[in-house]
């Protein structure tokens, strides 16, 4: 429906179009999904939804006018609706996925509305904030537009919208992990050919894997742009220690499967903290002396290990510990300088309605 069509009944009661997207946690295999690894070698990827989400809330609107409000980022943009409208300036990726939609979905003829969006967890924190974010918004466009956008097509169109359009460097898993939700083993590889996997994982492992599972926020958000950029150059030149570490963190996905399906919760652990060494070889400033104390006060609090989420440099730190010594590995990183975010895992992947 195009806003310009609504009805008298519609303008004293207007259609609002709500959506949500869930954030996610790398277990395994990050990296691995960024070209120009996954177009060379393919890449695995290991990955859980959490009940933590990016939402947007969507208006038509009678005009020629286009309102875009990003809440927690305090970020708005307001113009008159064109096609195309300018990339440069506020919100980008809101800016992209609206030229998108237009160009592709709506025969180039502008759209009016307001859009807003909120997440839970800042972009940069490593839970794939701004690519749930696009997938969220794809989905809001999708459910108002009535597109027929099956799971596979949204997250290409995200990773699309997100790498080509707005530019932004980074992996595969996000987009992916947003729009299908829950555990998923994922394979990437050359032409931007992806393969998810769901996973059936029983009540009680993942019971045991919430309770073994501590997320803390260094305090820091990063832009992960760097990182990428310096581990896609080293697998460009053919740096024999990227490479291998990267081969390693692919591996360790299919090892951290395996360990999953059969509730082997000290093996994941084992798996994590071998992934966190290799990690560091891939890329400059995966860590850095925040990282590395909060790394060190949870082991020394009875954590079995740890490993940052997502590009590094930054952002949510990963840790897994024995349930009884929780407790203690939380008190022992609030004095940090960050904070602990609940984990609770969740298999609904992005959705839309009416309100």
């Amino acid at each position: 429906m195009n806003s310009n069509d609504a009805s008298p009944g519609l303008r004293s009661t207007p259609m609002i179009v709500r959506s949500r997207a869930p954030l996610r946690l790398g277990l395994a295999g990050g990296a691995s999904d960024v070209s120009p690894f996954c177009d060379r070698y393919g890449g695995y990827v290991l990955n859980a939804t959490i009940d933590a989400h990016a939402y947007c809330h969507l208006e038509p609107t009678i005009g020629n006018c286009i309102r875009f409000k990003a809440v927690d980022r305090e970020e708005s943009f307001e113009a008159e609706a064109s096609a195309p409208m300018s990339q440069e300036g506020a919100l980008p990726l809101h800016r992209a996925v609206h030229n998108r939609i237009v160009r592709d979905f709506n025969r180039g003829e502008p759209l009016s509305l307001n859009l807003t969006t909120t997440s839970d967890a800042p972009v940069g924190s490593g839970l794939g904030a701004s690519s749930t974010l696009v997938v969220a918004i794809i989905q809001a466009y999708a459910e108002w537009l009535k597109l027929p956008l099956g799971e596979y097509d949204v997250a290409q169109l995200a990773f699309s919208i997100e790498r080509e359009d707005a530019g932004m460097l980074g992996g595969r898993q996000d987009q992916y992990a947003a729009t299908f939700g829950g555990f998923n083993f994922m394979e990437f590889y050359a032409e931007n050919r992806v393969i998810v996997n769901p996973l059936r994982i029983r009540d009680n492992i993942l019971h045991e894997l919430e309770s073994s599972i501590v997320l803390y926020f260094s305090g820091v958000s990063r832009a992960s742009a760097d990182v990428i950029r310096d581990q896609a150059r080293r697998v460009t030149d053919l740096n024999p220690e990227a490479i291998a570490a990267t081969q390693e963190l692919k591996q360790d996905a299919l090892s951290m499967k395996e360990a999953l399906l059969k509730g082997n919760i000290r093996e994941m652990a084992r798996v994590l903290g071998r992934s966190w060494e290799a990690k560091k070889k891939i890329a400059t400033r995966i860590s850095n002396n925040a990282i590395d104390q909060a790394y060190k006060e949870a082991m020394n609090a009875g954590a079995y290990s740890g490993r940052i989420s997502g590009a590094g440099g930054g952002g949510f730190i990963i840790f897994m510990t024995d349930p009884v010594q929780k407790h203690e590995v939380i008190r022992a990183l609030n004095s940090c300088g960050g904070y602990v975010f609940p984990v609770h895992f969740s298999d609904r992947g992005a959705h839309a309605w009416r309100a």
